[in-house]
């Protein structure tokens, strides 16, 4: 149930605790049109009130869909004020390139009130800043990782030491904050299973966004390529069109596996079917424990073509911390920690949220 109280503290959570605003830095809000079906106005409308108590009077500026241009108007408004927090697919496009110096920009991932008054956009920004802390630091310490699902994914690699990117392996920050840092995929080796839709990683725009994979197809990878797919005939000439047109549109490399992550937050939710909007789905449940995502096409962060693998086991010198889906926070030392610090968070974990939308 949406009541006043909660929204309240997923707006606190979102500009005290993601944010960290004071009266006197200017806010711009830049927000989605609600007619193109990805955010509802009623969460601008929750957070400007909000701000107003705060003592700020927000900018407001409503945008069209992401294109593979600048948004003029969107760079002028951030570069004039000290935040600028959107509700816009536009604010991911940009998150990893280089920031703009001394300029607060948050991507919000919260789709509309239900969202921002759920465990999702209430439990404490900080508890997840730590848990992601604490989850880099194992992966980064480890010397092996070995993911399996139960469609048929085996892929593993020894891992190269990785420097731990304690918050800017994005220059924008997330709120909510749901994934660890990327890990590098170029000596992966083994077998990726394909299901359900191949989904853009939101760098850049092309059409059609998404490929539906009726029956599974199996990708073999050799130290981070592509080497072959195998399954149903049409569903794999699909695939291999979508990426010879996407490498040819946008000259770039078409057959890496360029890196992957899996989601760490517990209360993200989709409760709409992702057949409805399968590019909606996947960049919205990506932050849930029974997803990982590979970045595919593209030899850079975040590529532009995603494999989302459903209740993924990952195993990190043979110690599963993810196991079908689940995030065993409770088998870590440096997890368990956390957990211990923030009650909210370990109550979370005790009563994940499992709907995915599939």
């Amino acid at each position: 149930m949406i009541t006043n109280d909660k929204l309240n503290k997923g707006a606190e959570n979102l500009l005290l605790r993601c944010a960290e605003l004071s009266s006197d830095e200017s806010v711009v809000i830049i927000f989605e049109d609600q007619s193109l079906g990805w955010y509802n106005s009623d969460v601008v409308e929750t957070v400007s009130k909000f701000l107003r108590k705060l003592g700020i009077n927000p900018t407001l500026l409503k945008v069209l869909g992401p294109t593979n241009s600048k948004n003029i108007d969107v760079i002028d408004a951030v570069n004039t004020h000290d935040c600028a927090i959107f509700f816009s697919r536009i604010g991911d496009q940009d998150r990893f390139e280089v920031p703009v110096h001394g300029k607060k920009i948050i991507m919000c991932y919260i789709r509309d009130n239900r969202m921002l008054a759920s465990p999702y956009g209430c439990c404490d920004y900080r508890a997840f800043g730590e848990l992601k802390s604490a989850i880099n630091r194992i992966m980064t310490s480890a010397e092996r990782v070995d993911i399996s699902c139960s469609r048929g994914t085996s892929i593993s690699a020894l891992l190269k030491k990785e420097k731990i990117e304690e918050s800017n392996d994005v220059y924008v920050r997330r709120f909510p904050l749901g994934v660890p840092q990327p890990l590098s995929a170029s000596k992966m080796s083994g077998d990726v299973a394909l299901c359900n839709y191949l989904a853009p990683t939101g760098s850049k725009v092309y059409e059609p966004a998404t490929v539906t994979i009726v029956d599974t197809v199996l990708a073999e990878i050799r130290d981070g390529v592509i080497l072959n797919l195998s399954g149903d005939y049409d569903c794999v000439e699909k695939i291999k069109k979508h990426y010879v047109e996407i490498g040819k549109n946008f000259k770039i490399r078409n057959d890496n596996v360029h890196s992957y992550h899996a989601g760490i937050h517990p209360g993200c939710a989709y409760i709409d079917n992702a057949s409805d909007n399968p590019d909606r789905w996947a960049n919205t449940i990506f932050t849930n424990p029974r997803v990982l995502h590979f970045h595919t096409c593209g030899d850079y962060s975040p590529g532009e073509i995603c494999w989302m693998v459903i209740d993924p086991t990952i195993k990190f010198d043979k110690k599963a911390l993810w196991l079908d889906g689940v995030l065993r926070v409770t088998d870590f030392d440096e997890t368990n920690q956390t957990l211990q610090k923030w009650p909210e968070l370990k109550k979370l974990f005790e009563h994940p949220s499992r709907d995915i939308g599939l």
